[in-house]
């Protein structure tokens, strides 16, 4: 048996951040996840997109962002069970909860905070008759390692975030970036869209709008596509690589079963407040809940773990009274012992 102050269930960048904010209140934490090593779609599906919302990063690889968390909360020692779901969850007489795993393995802990992201995924594929023929044969719904694309011609299809900024991260790296998306207008971020624009006006990405793939041609691989425009008909275009990024389609898994509010696939929780579920004890956040208002952005899931935390402080100790401190007066200190002083300020007297 596992036993922790506060399980985590999913060991994304949520669940990560998690970690350091329940060290600084000398909170120890263990993290299962399904994947087989920490870091949930940023390590897994694209370690290598760029992130530019995180504070004090202009930008970031994902998987840099990752490592940096590993670092960050490397002082609070977290327990790690990967590459196991957790399936079944128990409450005890005592208030406390015992999670198992697909595997067997049991967890206690007094507090548990739901971090599983989108939960399990599959890619959203379009309607193209034999487009499982050419998968992993040119067709990729998710890109790992952008070197592959070095110096081949490559078709993007969907009008959002992902297929903004990869069009935009390939147009570097690939010979030929075509960005196909049936509408005029895009679904993501304003500033990646005007970066696509000008990037077509000077010929590094071919933007093709009001328009979809529809069929796919090659003997081995991907050789070519045929994009069907809306007023100028079929355009036979040859590529290496067929990309569609319309997403992924979420599903919770068995925490569905476990008695929570749920709506829309994503658990209902108290945003005026804690974070708190239907169930005492039990958090949710990141982009697993859902609330008013609620935006899906790592930024935001960083901001929910440390309010959580606060209150789950007061769960584990009832009979405490805890005085946050600014990490910049009283450093972070491990459960080593080791510290990391604040740096003080200067006093220069005139």
């Amino acid at each position: 048996m596992v036993k922790t102050d506060i399980l985590i269930i999913g060991a994304g960048p949520v669940g990560m951040f998690t970690v350091f904010e329940a060290g600084l209140l000398k909170l120890r934490c263990h993290l299962i996840d399904a994947l087989p090593q920490p870091g949930g779609q940023c390590t897994e599906i694209y370690p290598k997109k760029p992130i530019y919302d995180i504070p004090a990063y202009p930008e970031v690889l994902a998987g840099d962002l990752i490592k940096n968390l590993e670092e960050q909360i490397k002082p609070f020692e977290p327990g790690y069970t990967l590459g196991e779901r957790a399936d079944t969850i128990e409450k005890q007489e005592d208030g406390s909860f015992i999670v198992t795993t697909n595997k067997g393995t049991k967890h206690q802990a007094p507090v548990v905070m739901i971090a599983g992201g989108l939960g399990s995924f599959e890619p959203r594929k379009p309607p193209i008759p034999n487009i499982s023929e050419y998968e992993d044969k040119g067709v990729e719904y998710i890109i790992r390692d952008p070197e592959i694309y070095r110096d081949k011609k490559v078709v993007i299809a969907g009008g959002g975030d992902s297929a903004l900024d990869w069009s935009i991260f390939l147009a570097d790296v690939a010979s030929e970036v075509h960005l196909v998306h049936r509408r005029n207008e895009f679904r993501g971020a304003l500033d990646s869209v005007e970066k696509v624009i000008e990037l077509s006006k000077t010929g590094k990405i071919n933007l093709i709008t009001e328009a979809e793939v529809k069929e796919i041609h090659g003997e081995n691989n991907v050789q070519a596509v045929v994009i069907k425009h809306k007023t100028e008909g079929d355009i036979y275009t040859e590529t290496d690589h067929f990309i569609p990024l319309f997403g992924l389609s979420p599903k919770l898994g068995p925490i569905a079963d476990w008695g929570l509010e749920i709506e829309k696939n994503a658990i209902v929780v108290n945003n005026a407040l804690d974070y708190s579920t239907n169930i005492p004890g039990i958090f949710a956040i990141g982009d697993v809940n859902t609330y008013p208002g609620k935006l899906k952005l790592i930024l935001c899931g960083f901001h929910e773990a440390t309010i959580a935390v606060q209150y789950a402080y007061n769960i584990i100790n009832p009979d405490k009274k805890f005085v946050m401190k600014y990490t910049t007066v009283g450093g972070v200190e491990g459960f080593d012992g080791s510290k990391k002083e604040a740096k003080k300020a200067a006093v220069v007297k005139v």
